[in-house]
């Protein structure tokens, strides 16, 4: 089982680049203590929406040893490990030394190659083999090109109890989320994958979210969760959600993470707004829609 309690507001970590595309420590540690100063549950580096793709293996080592210096033990830390290749992803998982201080590990769907029910079950069936840690399952078909179905997920959590605790759930589908939280064993983790389902998923049973929003409004976010986690203001944490309306719609229109890099560089100018190729960063147009709607969310 995770070691603390992956529950509730977990941010799917940015990653800071300076205006020479180098990794910029110094913004990425005031960005770690303005999230745990802000109420974040957990930390979830090295994801998708921290540019992982464009990172060397040596970068990324250096950026993990980096982050977990500077949580000190403050919030639990989910690693992301995915790859399209399993031999080479349970490579790399193994010789990962560092992955034994991590809580949890968060490994997605392997992308591009669109392997069959059968062939993602067998991969994280190695994956949950070699990982120090339990392993949280990420479902997100919009960019992987495949849908774990319900079944694969059952399957793996029965064979792997405790192994593999969790599911970021990020298929858009309300019925299927419903469907895992309606067969899942006591102590499975189902977490929204998309900020804008997290208050409907939390009302069917769902455990908390994996946000993107949550790197630049911390407070705000963590605080609209907690109230939808608890069934007596559930509908209060409604009012809280539709403040976000315009925010959730605007941070992906031209990709994540460009939309969350201009919003954090608004509220912090010392966050650059760079992205590495092939991403690039949103648009003037996106950027002044973001600050008009920070500006009317702080207002409301």
């Amino acid at each position: 089982m995770a070691r603390k309690q992956l529950r509730g507001m977990g941010v799917a970590l940015t990653t800071p680049f300076t205006p020479t595309l180098e990794i910029d420590y110094e913004a990425l540690g005031r960005h770690l203590d303005f999230l745990i100063e802000g109420g974040a549950d957990f930390i979830v580096a090295l994801g998708t929406t921290a540019e992982t793709p464009t990172l060397t293996e040596d970068e990324k080592e250096k950026m993990l040893a980096f982050i977990m210096d500077r949580i000190d033990g403050r919030v639990p830390l989910v690693v992301g490990m995915g790859g399209n290749s399993t031999r080479a992803l349970t490579e790399i998982i193994r010789k990962n030394e560092a992955l034994k201080e991590a809580d949890a590990i968060l490994s997605v769907v392997p992308y591009y190659n669109k392997p069959t029910q059968e062939g993602i079950y067998r991969h994280f069936a190695e994956v949950a083999k070699v990982s120090p840690v339990p392993v949280i399952l990420y479902n997100i078909p919009g960019r992987t090109g495949v849908n774990m179905e319900v079944d694969t997920v059952i399957r793996l959590v029965e064979e792997f109890p405790g192994k593999i605790s969790g599911i970021k759930e990020a298929s858009g589908n309300m019925s299927q989320a419903g469907l895992i939280m309606t067969r899942r064993p006591q102590g499975f983790t189902v977490l929204s994958g998309d900020d804008s389902l997290a208050h409907t998923m939390i009302g069917l049973g769902g455990d908390g979210v994996i946000s993107v929003v949550g790197n630049a409004l911390p407070k705000e976010f963590t605080e609209m969760i907690k109230l939808s986690l608890d069934p007596e203001t559930h509908d209060s944490a409604r009012t809280l959600h539709s403040g976000f309306s315009a925010l959730y719609s605007l941070l992906f229109k031209d990709g994540n993470p460009a939309g969350i890099k201009a919003l954090l560089h608004e509220i912090f100018p010392w966050y650059g707004n760079c992205l590495r190729l092939p991403l690039v960063e949103a648009t003037p147009a996106t950027t002044k829609a973001l600050a008009a709607a920070l500006a009317a969310f702080r207002a409301r």
